[in-house]
């Protein structure tokens, strides 16, 4: 009786978050895509890949290579993790190390909400392709989910968000027992916060 109450309190609260939350947190600032932000090759994004989630396999490299043809080449990537759980409503933290070219690596975090036909938790390894980022500040925003490719091979998954310029695609294989469908977005950060919205 009581998780019905609670998932009947905070499902509403968490639906009206995913649908009229700002998408920008910053000012963005635009930029034309040219030499000022250098781009990662495919051969050194699979190298870094296989080493971060320790192994080398067909369908990462298969999964890899669908993302470039659809994508291109990404200017920056996040190596993280995250842990999440859901009934119903769900909730998702993560932290990582965002790295750009020629750049040292910057810690950041994510959280976002979810809602939908979701149950379980997980825990997960997380590699996260961004395009055409720009400035890294552009990156402290909120990306909805739902509005980009997804791609599954094997035991593993990756999904493109998108704001309409910058677009993200984590990549996940992991652990846990959490199935389902849901909506909800992706809010990076460079500080820790636990309000997932």
């Amino acid at each position: 009786m009581l998780p019905r109450l609670l998932l009947a309190a905070v499902a509403p609260l968490a639906l009206v978050a995913c649908q009229t939350a700002p998408t920008n947190d910053v000012e963005r600032v635009e930029t034309k895509r040219d030499l000022q932000y250098p781009t990662y090759a495919r051969g050194t994004v699979v190298s870094e890949a296989e080493n971060f989630f320790g192994q080398s396999s067909a369908e990462l490299a298969e999964l890899l290579a669908d993302i470039f043809e659809d994508e291109g080449q990404p200017q920056a990537y996040i190596a993280g993790e995250e842990i999440g759980g859901a009934v119903g409503v769900g909730v998702t933290y993560g932290r990582g190390q965002l790295y750009r070219p020629g750049q040292p690596p910057l810690p950041i975090y994510w959280r976002g909400p979810s809602l939908g036909f979701d149950l379980g938790a997980d825990a997960s390894k997380v590699f996260t392709l961004v395009y055409d980022l720009g400035p890294t500040a552009n990156l402290f925003q909120r990306f909805p989910g739902g509005e980009g490719a997804a791609y599954f091979i094997g035991g593993i998954g990756a999904e493109a968000l998108t704001d309409g310029t910058t677009t993200i695609v984590p990549i996940r294989t992991g652990i846990g027992a959490r199935t389902g469908v849901n909506i909800g977005y992706m809010h990076f950060s460079n500080k820790r916060s636990w309000i997932p919205l």
